[in-house]
């Protein structure tokens, strides 16, 4: 967990600490307005609660829609293909680079999932994949295709699955 932390720590860029800045000045301003307000005890309430509220919730979502803004990209599965003589799976796609940003890295990432027929059981299935395989690209300008081909194995899995592909650029 603390390799996490600090990996996530180290990855912030410039936006993330304007962002969680921003959101802290404004955490501070309502506390401080909300104590002026005191007299008016509804009021004072309601913006020390709608101070927390931002202070929770504003980094979070703040940087996940940002991210999701700078980073944008589109990853499409062009075939896939369960090798005969080998326990493997050939994964082919392309990575589309719709931001207004170079990327520097991307990570694109291959699972193979489970399929039962219960829409409730696939969704769960999502979270703990077969398999997962994950390849680098790097300097992919904007508005630029790329292609990819990412190699599964050893996959054993007999039955039926699913093979989903997603990047995540910096």
């Amino acid at each position: 967990m603390a390799s996490k932390i600090s990996t996530f720590i180290n990855e912030l860029i410039s936006y993330d600490y304007v962002l969680f800045g921003g959101v802290f000045v404004l955490f501070i301003l309502l506390i401080i307005f909300g104590i002026w307000q005191r007299k008016k005890v509804g009021l004072a309430v309601f913006f020390i609660s709608l101070s927390f509220l931002i202070l929770i919730l504003g980094p979070t979502l703040g940087y996940l829609k940002m991210h999701n803004y700078l980073f944008k990209n589109d990853t499409q599965l062009s075939s896939q293909k369960k090798l005969n003589f080998t326990q493997a799976i050939v994964v082919k796609g392309t990575l589309l680079n719709e931001s207004k940003f170079d990327f520097q890295t991307c990570k694109i990432t291959a699972s193979a999932n489970k399929i039962s027929g219960n829409a409730l059981k696939d969704y769960i299935f999502r979270f703990n994949p077969l398999k997962q395989m994950s390849i680098l690209e790097y300097n992919v300008p904007k508005g630029e295709l790329r292609e990819f081909k990412i190699i599964i194995e050893p996959f054993t899995y007999s039955k039926d699955y699913n093979i989903s592909v997603e990047a995540k650029c910096k």
